[in-house]
């Protein structure tokens, strides 16, 4: 996560922190004589309104999810930092591979002083909208028995298939590997190691789909507020919503349970559902409305942070290296010689 957002995140969870602790006061109401400076006022309620975020930060498509690859494969190329040759382990691995390009060897011993090769484990994780031949992704290998660096090795090719047993190969991995930490030379990256051979997709959507809610904002008032968003972005207005047993005024999402909801497609839409589903997951909303307790919650998937129910910062000053991040209440006037400015 890059360090800014760290930082923010930071100060924003400080600052619910210093909510939680003392409650600010309830600003003054109309008629009540208080005094309430209009400037405050006004950047408060744009605060509250500016305050959006869209329904694919908090839900997400049933059936979408990471999709993990795994393998076992061979590394070469290290300097006496293998593992041994004389284990079976690697030595029957390492013949086979040998044997696949036309060098078999008669004895498995005549691997015994092997110290250049390692056996690893190695990794790969699909993101949520899958993949297609030819694309290439990640991959994370990992000494998988004695090897105690992988540093300056290369994978050569290894076959990637599901977590399940008998599942087909997905992608093959191969290249030289970066041990990323020096405190753990074990475990090392592949950029763009591996190579997809057989698409991997999602399930389809026909007639309709089940939005999921993220675990951190799951209730029955997220879903009651997300049904309404989505329920006004189309009320089925089209004359064939009738031939699919729908009227001019029933709503297109349904809630299932505190966690689910139901869009139904409207029945002009489906031929090419694109359109209407990304209109959906990028409906944008007030975090208010679902009536959640104040909370920070950093969304690592989709690198957000949101800032639910009325969350106040209070003063507070952080230091990072070089760079500090201040607050001020109350909010500063801005005056024709000391003007406020506002940078995006």
């Amino acid at each position: 996560m890059p360090r800014f957002i760290v930082i923010v995140a930071a100060v924003l969870a400080l600052g619910a922190a210093a909510q939680a602790q003392t409650p600010l006061p309830a600003p003054p109401r109309p008629g009540s004589g208080a005094p309430a400076h209009p400037a405050a006022a006004d950047a408060a309620a744009a605060r509250r309104e500016n305050a959006t975020i869209s329904i694919q930060d908090i839900a997400h498509l049933d059936g979408q999810g990471r999709s993990p690859l795994h393998g076992l494969g061979i590394v070469l190329g290290l300097k006496n930092t293998g593992d041994s040759g004389s284990e079976l382990a690697l030595a029957r691995p390492l013949a086979q591979a040998y044997a696949n390009v036309g060098n078999p060897l008669p004895e498995l011993k005549d691997l015994a002083k092997a110290k250049s090769a390692a056996l690893v484990w190695v990794d790969c994780t699909v993101q949520e909208s899958g993949a297609h031949v030819g694309d290439v992704l990640d991959v994370k290998v990992s000494a998988a028995y004695g090897a105690s660096s992988l540093e300056g090795g290369t994978l050569i090719i290894s076959p990637l298939t599901g977590p399940i047993p008998g599942d087909p190969i997905w992608a093959y991995a191969s290249g030289p590997i970066v041990t990323e930490d020096a405190k753990f030379p074990t475990v090392g990256r592949i950029r763009r190691g591996a190579m997809v051979v057989k698409d991997i997709s999602m399930p389809a959507i026909t007639g309709s789909f089940n939005l999921v809610v993220d675990p951190n904002f799951r209730g029955w008032t997220t879903v009651r507020a997300l049904a309404i968003q989505i329920a006004d972005l189309r009320s089925n207005p089209d004359p064939a919503a009738s031939a699919e047993g729908q009227t001019p005024s029933s709503p297109i999402a349904k809630v299932l349970d505190e966690m689910t909801i139901q869009v139904t497609i409207p029945a002009d839409e489906r031929a090419d559902p694109a359109n209407f589903i990304a209109s959906v997951l990028s409906s944008r909303f007030s975090p208010a409305l679902l009536d959640l307790p104040a909370m920070i919650i950093i969304n690592e998937r989709a690198g957000t942070i949101v800032a639910t129910g009325d969350v106040e910062l209070s003063p507070v000053a952080i230091a990072f290296k070089d760079m500090v991040v201040t607050t001020t209440i109350p909010p500063p006037v801005g005056t024709p010689n000391n003007p406020l400015i506002q940078r995006d």
